[in-house]
């Protein structure tokens, strides 16, 4: 075979190419339907059935199933899907994926889209350097779409002609059609796609293989296969660092694809028969046993059918589905299912557009984690017993070591999502997103000082009268009101919210606070209580007043005054 290194290199180049116009065109109309995308994932917490719908859509959209599915386990393990939901919204995901083979197979091979494509950098290049950040992001699309298939036309000439290598086709021959051919077919399909970590290349790879004659119609179909089961590998990989859910989660999509394709393969013969008849009949074209040229879209009829058919047949056992994976992803302890940081980040979200959306979740949790930190302050105030005194400042020391751990593992994420090209909406999201976290994290570190003045006061055997505690129990109400609307518009488009119900709240806390401090000042001029009373008594509501005016920054830079 007259195959030297300079012509792998040369394939390797063609699909580094075609992978890197696909990366493009994804960012591309990510950051120009950002905030469409955003909204189309916050509705992802209907059901199994809406699930599958918005896996379909995202990955239609993104042209990435790979990071659907990272950002789905993503989200189960930050507690945002249920593993029931995040089963359909992979299924979808699947299903999504298909698109991909159809614009390959329909542009890149029937209408010779390549002899448009540098016409197209024309048209898009001059857009990229337009102000407006929506037309730079559709420049960027209309350039990664192009740039994808002069790649493909690349790798079309790159891979040899098999009439100048006639020996790849007798070592072909060799292989006897039956189910051991084909599972060892699955099985180079599954390596190709762990190594190029794409089944979207992977499959184009092998429609081109196919175009040039290379590989026959069942053999491809077994290869295909093998790509929806490669590709299960990323979310494998992206669930290592995440907590149990998020392992489940990632089982749940390996096991529903090899499901899918153990009983496809056993089935593959009559599969491609209906297939053979619905390319000839229905679409118009050439047997794909017939014709190496009608393989590609043959393929894409395949691809679609078999993932259309395995969500039909197994989303009515998601909850066994759901069983199994807990079964065979056991919890190893309470550390296990409890709150995690380093599931935000797992290193493999390639999507920036995407990762903005988890980022804002996670800092709408980080704040959730405040309020009960807020709570559990107020508890400690009342709190009598000396067991349950010890307890809650334990609890409380362990809240805010995790706010501290939050802060790093969120404002790392976000730098390495801020690196990335985002949108004008996107980049004002994250900075108001590192200013909240400073803040959020500022509230924890005074929770924390209040509960050891607090504990302090119990050993000493330090009494607040009732108005004392009356005058405290009041102040934190009117805090945990402001830390509640805090999380509210976290949770809000950020670009929607108002901050009047946050001002009003803030002068409530300031008149309270202020109220508190001329009768404190007057009972220490009567002698009513002692200096270590007045001074405990003096932090507790200086430091509530001091988490409103952290909270009002939170509810500023969420509107963008930062």
């Amino acid at each position: 075979m007259n195959y030297t290194l300079l012509d792998l290199l040369t394939l390797l180049g063609a699909l580094g190419f075609f992978i890197y116009g696909m990366k493009v065109m994804s960012e591309g109309i990510q950051k120009a339907a950002g905030e469409r995308l955003r909204e189309i994932l916050g509705a992802m917490t209907k059901n199994r059935y809406f699930g599958v719908l918005t896996g379909f859509l995202i990955t239609g959209l993104v042209q990435s199933s790979s990071a659907t599915t990272v950002m789905t386990v993503s989200f189960v393990n930050a507690g945002l899907l249920s593993l029931m939901e995040s089963a359909g919204v992979m299924m979808g995901a699947n299903i999504g994926t298909t698109i991909t083979g159809w614009i390959v197979s329909y542009f890149g091979f029937k209408f010779k889209i390549v002899s448009i494509s540098l016409p197209m950098i024309a048209f898009g290049l001059p857009m990229m350097l337009f102000k407006s950040s929506k037309v730079k992001s559709w420049g960027e699309f209309i350039v990664g779409f192009a740039m994808l298939f002069l790649g493909l036309d690349a790798l079309k000439n790159a891979v040899p002609d098999l009439k100048q290598n006639a020996e790849v086709l007798s070592f072909l021959s060799g292989f006897e059609p039956g189910l051991m051919t084909n599972l060892l077919f699955v099985l180079v399909g599954a390596v190709i796609t762990i190594v190029v970590q794409s089944s979207s290349a992977a499959m184009t790879l092998t429609f081109v293989m196919c175009n040039n004659g290379w590989i026959p119609f069942p053999l491809a179909a077994a290869m295909i296969l093998g790509e929806n089961i490669g590709t299960t590998i990323t979310a494998e990989l992206a669930s290592i660092v995440g907590n149990v859910h998020a392992k489940r989660a990632a089982r749940i999509h390996s096991m529903f694809n090899i499901v899918g394709v153990a009983w496809m393969v056993l089935t593959l013969p009559f599969a491609l028969q209906m297939i053979d008849w619905f390319s000839v009949s229905v679409m118009g074209n050439v047997s794909p046993y017939e014709s190496s040229e009608s393989i590609p879209f043959a393929l894409s009829y395949f691809h679609t059918f078999f993932n259309l058919a395995n969500v039909l047949l197994l989303i009515g056992f998601v909850p066994l589905l759901v069983k199994l994976a807990i079964k065979s992803v056991p919890s190893k302890g309470e550390d296990d299912e409890a709150f995690h940081l380093e599931y935000i980040g797992t290193g493999m979200m390639g999507t920036s557009e995407l990762s903005v959306l988890e980022a804002k979740k996670e800092v709408t949790k980080f704040a959730e984690i405040t309020e009960r930190h807020v709570l559990m302050v107020k508890d400690l105030l009342l709190e009598k017993d000396n067991k349950a005194v010890k307890k809650l400042v334990k609890r409380i020391k362990k809240y805010e070591e995790i706010t501290d751990r939050v802060e790093v593992e969120v404002a790392n994420y976000l730098t390495k999502v801020s690196a990335k090209q985002l949108s004008k909406e996107s980049s004002l999201m994250v900075r108001a997103m590192l200013s909240i976290i400073n803040d959020l994290e500022q509230i924890s570190d005074i929770c924390f000082q209040l509960s050891i003045n607090l504990e302090r006061k119990h050993e000493n055997k330090i009494w607040f009268s009732a108005d004392q505690r009356k005058s405290l129990t009041q102040l934190i109400d009117l805090v945990h009101k402001a830390v509640q609307n805090s999380i509210l518009n976290l949770d809000s488009n950020y670009s929607q919210v108002d901050l009047v119900i946050a001002e009003d709240l803030e002068k409530k806390i300031d008149t309270k606070r202020d109220d508190i401090r001329k009768a404190h000042l007057k009972n220490i001029e009567k002698g009513e209580y002692n200096f270590q009373n007045g001074m405990i008594y003096s932090d507790i509501f200086s430091g509530m007043e001091r988490i409103g005016d952290l909270l009002m920054n939170v509810n500023e830079a969420i509107a963008g005054k930062v």
